[in-house]
């Protein structure tokens, strides 16, 4: 089991933040369209595992945030690095009409990453996705205070109480302002 979380727990870190493709609803959106703008630009930050067998482990990771047109929604590449040690990260997310958000992180189980099985755009500030791999059930949050922060916090199920094991805190690195250019 702490092979598994380990091989998924990093990628699901970096792809709370990186949800793709989701379909336009007419009723309900705007929440969810000013979160996934707010994610467009360069990001970069540390993180720390927290919890578990790997509990102090320090990462570093790069992300190029992008909606894409037509659609709320979003995606973030880039890469993580631990040590002298780098993978690169990627993330999909895509509203299924009354089903919520599906997606994956790094393949999805069928991979070496997780599901996204469930969750919502909570407000303009704030995401909320409810994660799985096999007996691994958690939640992924990501939470932009202000204009140029991110926050990434993500906590799995142990005895029915969740607890977190990764936290990121981010920041844009470009000059592009939040909402500062429209796009065609």
């Amino acid at each position: 089991m702490k092979s598994v979380f380990l091989s998924c727990v990093l990628p699901v870190t970096v792809a709370v933040t990186a949800p793709v493709g989701l379909v336009e609803k007419a009723v309900g959106a705007e929440p969810d369209k000013q979160f996934f703008r707010s994610v467009e630009g360069k990001w970069v930050g540390p993180g720390e595992i927290i919890a578990g067998k790997y509990k102090g482990t320090k990462f570093t990771c790069n992300f190029n945030g992008s909606t894409p047109d037509g659609k709320v929604g979003m995606t973030l590449d880039g890469d993580c690095r631990v040590g002298v040690f780098t993978q690169k990260m990627s993330a999909s997310v895509e509203r299924k009409g009354h089903e919520g958000y599906k997606g994956n992180f790094m393949g999805g189980s069928a991979g070496n990453g997780l599901d996204i099985i469930g969750g919502n755009v909570v407000d303009a500030q704030k995401v909320v996705f409810t994660i799985n791999r096999n007996q691994l059930n958690g939640v992924m949050q990501a939470r932009i205070p202000d204009d140029n922060s991110m926050t990434v916090t993500v906590a799995v199920r142990v005895n029915k109480e969740l607890v977190p094991v990764i936290g990121m805190s981010l920041k844009r690195v470009d000059t592009v302002e939040v909402g500062s250019i429209a796009k065609n």
